[in-house]
């Protein structure tokens, strides 16, 4: 008796490319970075805006798997080195769902981000960043996410993802809250 060959189960990921399109820096067309996916092999490929979010649906496998291969692969294609993170539906609607900001009266949505961390940081490197003065950023952590509620905007903090990585020793992505809610929603279909 013959086998029939088991179809592979799909999965729905969204990629958070960091740096891409900001100040004219690694210039990625979003229809390229599409292309790059389909040949990548992913189906169903649709990007946000113009800084590097790509929801995609590929085999199941490990996040840091995917985002090892897109990031070899962007570089292959585009010369370009980024950082990238790979996040399930899942874990979108757990950081959105977890949000200590919006607990709080008087908070601005549009001045909300998160922090995406490509790993849990260090107990010693999260009581470096509790002795930052932020003022009048605030910021909570969670697991593979920081929170950040910047008043002044997003510019202007003293908790960019260059002096978190530096601190925390660990890959880092910031969205505004509106496109991490967008991302969770182009996740489910």
């Amino acid at each position: 008796m013959r086998k029939t060959p088991r179809a592979t189960t799909k999965l729905t990921y969204v990629a958070l490319l960091r740096g891409i399109n900001v100040g004219g820096y690694k210039p990625i067309k979003m229809d390229q970075l599409r292309d790059a996916f389909v040949t990548m092999g992913f189906e169903d490929v649709k990007t946000y805006v113009q800084s590097g979010n790509v929801a995609f649906k590929a085999p199941s496998q490990a996040c840091e798997n995917l985002a090892k291969r897109i990031q070899e692969n962007v570089f292959g294609q585009f010369g370009i080195s980024v950082s990238v993170l790979v996040k399930t539906p899942k874990e979108l609607n757990a950081v959105m769902k977890n949000n200590p900001f919006l607990k709080e009266t008087g908070i601005d949505t549009s001045k909300l981000h998160v922090t995406f961390l490509s790993r849990a940081p260090e107990k010693n490197a999260l009581k470096m960043l509790a002795s930052i003065a932020a003022s009048p950023d605030q910021f909570r952590y969670s697991g593979e996410a920081i929170y950040l509620y910047c008043p002044n905007g997003y510019g202007e903090t003293k908790l960019s993802n260059n002096a978190l990585e530096k601190m925390l020793k660990v890959a880092a992505t910031t969205r505004n809250w509106k496109t991490v809610n967008q991302l969770y929603e182009m996740s489910l279909g």
